[in-house]
């Protein structure tokens, strides 16, 4: 089979099973070829033009994927929307994007409905798969359309968002090429962390769709050949049940999820067999050290990383990357270059500590109605989301922390990421997070803010258990002053911290230096 992408393998191969829903239910090749085709023609009997664009509030399902392939050759942005976010977030997205048709799912409806009221979307513009007052069925979207592929392909773009960690969400809005999708090679991408096309590979969906890297993951997969199976809700044994099971070669994750697959009893994990498993590709946040060292011991040297941000990446190292040289998030990709700059834009030497940019041979991108932004956060061709790092001699990116998250306590720099790397490897610890909050003669002091494994309880015993626990392994200026203890620590489903929710209250009436 040649793999010149989805549409032509469907043609080819159509009874070929490309999916498995999070039910079980298995789709072919054919099946969803035909939706894909029979949902651009109806979007463009709703009216959409090329270049516009349309929105999904969906779990990760058959519909999510159509709509992917959808976008892909109708010249359309899709526009993935977290379904986690309340109604005025979901409505500035879809009204920032200009999206023209909304498709949720039953599921969301109460959160999509006031969302679409306050963007203007016209009632007839809204579609639900599964019943949901005020939204036209998802079907008629489809109903008598045809299967037959659309008139004049071309190339369209998936518009995230990026994650509004430190702000308002911005589009990611990268120009429309005019040419046919086949001509963009939309799996290749794979190739850089050496997955291959067909090769009996399954890739395992375990986080939402709407992340960046999770779609591009999933989707490259199904252009490469590869059969998809999705998993809506994450749990870590039903993921080792699922990898079992299906027999999944290859995986997006994040160290959340490492953390909590570490937490199940050893005769749980005993029970699954994850030896199918070549490439379990994890990033999106840090990971630390003992935790990666526990998921290499236990499902070997698949267990690979990577540093990217929803506008481009990036850098890959292997587990043995990583063996030889413990901390570092890779090299940068074929198609990408890395540099350490300093304030004023010039480059750094190997070792010394500067902000990461990135610059990307594949095109460039803009933040979608905010030029400042766009130019604010380039020097020439490159671009950064704020990190700090160096590059060693050899090439590799060593990652320090973001720049708005690092804590300056009576002048001296200090980095979240090695406290709460600390506060981690204490047993009684589910997940943390360290930030600075105001100290009237050093500026800043560090808070922990900690939620406790289950069996744990919260309170003055726990706190001075987890300071003394920190004093054996931080400096004196690193260590936490105090430790609050939260519920559940404000994450997306793919492991991103919303730290600015726990930081803000503490700086209620006050400045922030940083």
């Amino acid at each position: 089979m040649n793999p010149t992408g989805f549409w032509a393998q469907a043609t080819e191969d159509p009874a070929r099973t490309v999916l498995v829903t999070a039910t079980g239910e298995e789709w072919t090749a054919g099946r969803l070829h035909a939706d894909a085709n029979r949902l651009v023609h109806g979007l463009r009997a709703a009216g959409l033009e090329h270049g516009d664009a349309f929105a999904v509030v969906l779990p990760n399902s058959a519909e999510f994927l159509t709509a992917y392939l959808a976008a892909q050759q109708a010249g359309l942005y899709l526009v993935p929307v977290n379904h986690h976010l309340v109604g005025p977030e979901i409505a500035w997205i879809v009204s920032d994007s200009g999206a023209k048709v909304l498709i949720t799912h039953e599921r969301f409806a109460d959160t999509a409905r006031p969302a679409a009221d306050e963007a203007g979307l016209p009632a007839t513009h809204r579609y639900s798969v599964g019943a949901a007052e005020g939204f036209r069925p998802y079907a008629e979207l489809l109903d008598g359309q045809p299967e037959s592929a659309p008139a004049d392909r071309t190339l369209g773009w998936v518009m995230n968002y990026t994650s509004g960690t430190t702000g308002r969400p911005r589009g990611i809005r990268r120009p429309l090429p005019g040419r046919p999708p086949e001509e963009a090679h939309l799996g290749g991408f794979l190739g850089i962390f050496g997955i291959r096309p067909f090769d009996d590979n399954v890739h395992l969906v375990c986080s939402p769709l709407y992340h960046t890297a999770v779609l591009q993951f999933a989707g490259a997969s199904l252009h490469i050949g590869h059969r998809l199976v999705l998993m809506d809700r994450w749990t870590p044994e039903e993921m080792l049940r699922l990898i079992d099971r299906e027999r999944c070669t290859h995986t997006h994750m994040v160290p959340t999820q490492f953390h909590r697959l570490l937490a199940l009893p050893e005769e749980v994990r005993a029970r699954y067999d994850v030896s199918s498993m070549r490439h379990a590709v994890h990033g999106a946040a840090p990971c630390p050290d003992h935790v990666k060292r526990a998921m290499i011991d236990w499902w070997g040297t698949c267990v690979e990383e990577y540093y990217a941000a929803s506008e481009g990446g990036g850098a890959f190292a292997t587990a043995e990357d990583w063996l030889k040289k413990p901390g570092t998030v890779g090299r940068a990709w074929p198609i990408s270059e890395l540099a350490v700059l300093d304030d004023d834009g010039n480059r750094l030497p190997p070792g010394q500590l500067g902000t990461v940019y990135m610059k990307m041979s594949t095109g460039g991108f803009a933040y979608h109605k905010d030029e400042d932004k766009t130019r604010r956060n380039r020097v020439g061709d490159f671009f950064t989301v704020g990190d700090l790092g160096h590059l060693d001699e050899d090439g590799y990116l060593y990652l320090r922390d973001r720049k708005i998250d690092m804590i300056i306590s009576g002048g001296v720099n200090i980095y979240p990421a090695e406290i709460e790397s600390a506060l981690l490897s204490h047993p009684a610890v589910a997940d943390a997070a360290a930030f600075g909050i105001p100290h009237d003669d050093w500026g800043e002091e560090v808070k922990a803010v900690v939620e406790p494994a289950p069996g744990h309880t919260p309170g003055p015993d726990l706190a001075a258990a987890l300071l003394a626990h920190c004093a054996e392994r931080l400096a004196g200026y690193k260590r936490p002053r105090s430790v609050d203890f939260v519920a559940e620590m404000p994450r997306d489903p793919n492991g991103k911290l919303y730290k600015r929710r726990l930081r803000d209250p503490y700086w209620e009436g006050r400045a922030r230096a940083v």
